[in-house]
C-alpha cells in the first residue's frame, strides 16, 4: 500500500474565492506525484501546507482531529475548513487499506482525551496519554500505534518535541520504516531535524506553487543554520532593524 498521486479535479471547485482556495499554492495546484515512503510538506505559516496534508487526510477517512478512521470526535468548527478541499481530491494508492492514523499537533489533547473515553490506552502504550509529558505522549503515540502497515499523517509533530526528542523521532522512523515496507509518512513540517531523513521527498508551499526541493534548500535549514553559525550577528542585525523601524 503507498500513496501515489494528489489531484485536485478542479471542475468540483465550487468557489475559488473562499479559504483554502485563495491560497495561491492550493490554487495553482494540479497534482502531486509522491516518489518515497516518507515525504514531508514544507512551507510558512499560512502556505498551505497543513491545508492540504489534512484534506488528505480527510480524503482518506481519518478523524478530523486525529486518529484512525474508527475516530469521527470533532470538538471544533476549524477543522471543517478543509472539506470542501478533501472533496475536490483524486488520491490515487496502489492499494487503499484504511489503515493508519493522523497525529495533528494543534488538536492532541482533544484525541488524547478521546483515547481515554472510549477506555483503549492498551493500544497506546498502555497508559493514557494525559499522564505523560507532551513529548513522551507523542513518541509513546509513534511506537505504539505506528508500528502496523498503513499510511501514516503526522502534522508538526515536532510541536512536542525538544530538539533531543526529534532526533529521538528520527530513529523511530527510520526502524518503522526499516521493519515494514508496508509503512508510508506524509508528515508536515518546520523541523530542519526531521527533514535531514535521508532520500525523503520534500515539497515546499512557498513561492506561491508546490515543487519539490532539496534538503538544503527548506527555509529551514537555511535560517537554523545562519543562525547557529553566527547567533551575535543574526540577533544584531534583527533587533538594528527593529530600532531603524522604530
Amino acid at each position: 500500500m503507498r500513496l501515489q498521486s494528489v489531484t485536485l479535479l478542479r471542475d468540483k471547485v465550487a468557489d475559488w474565492s473562499v479559504y483554502p482556495f485563495v491560497v495561491p499554492a492550493i490554487r495553482k495546484f494540479e497534482r502531486l506525484d509522491i516518489r518515497s515512503r516518507i515525504c514531508f510538506f514544507v512551507g510558512e505559516n499560512g502556505s498551505g501546507k497543513s491545508t492540504l496534508l489534512e484534506a488528505i487526510a480527510e480524503h482518506y477517512g481519518f478523524g478530523r482531529e486525529g486518529g484512525s478512521r474508527s475516530f469521527n470526535h470533532e470538538t471544533t468548527d476549524s477543522v471543517r475548513a478543509v472539506s470542501a478541499l478533501a472533496k475536490a481530491l483524486r488520491v490515487a494508492f496502489t492499494k487503499r487499506t484504511g489503515r493508519g492514523f493522523f497525529l495533528r499537533a494543534e488538536s492532541f489533547f482533544n484525541l488524547a482525551t478521546h483515547i481515554d473515553r472510549l477506555g483503549v490506552q492498551d493500544g497506546y502504550g498502555g497508559t493514557s496519554l494525559h499522564e505523560q509529558s507532551h513529548g513522551e505522549s507523542f513518541l509513546t503515540l509513534l511506537e505504539s500505534r505506528f508500528s502496523r502497515r498503513g499510511f501514516y499523517v503526522l502534522d508538526e509533530p515536532e510541536g512536542a518535541l525538544s530538539p533531543q526528542r526529534q532526533i529521538t523521532m528520527l530513529s523511530v522512523l527510520r526502524n518503522l520504516l526499516h521493519n515494514n515496507e508496508e509503512i508510508q509518512f506524509l508528515i508536515a513540517t518546520h523541523s530542519p531535524i526531521l527533514l535531514a531523513y535521508p532520500d525523503a521527498q520534500i515539497l515546499s508551499f512557498d513561492d506561491g506553487a508546490i515543487h519539490e526541493i532539496t534538503y538544503r534548500e527548506t527555509t529551514a535549514y537555511k535560517v537554523v543554520s545562519r543562525f547557529v553559525a553566527r547567533p551575535e550577528v543574526y540577533i544584531r542585525e534583527i533587533f538594528e532593524a527593529e530600532t531603524d523601524a522604530v
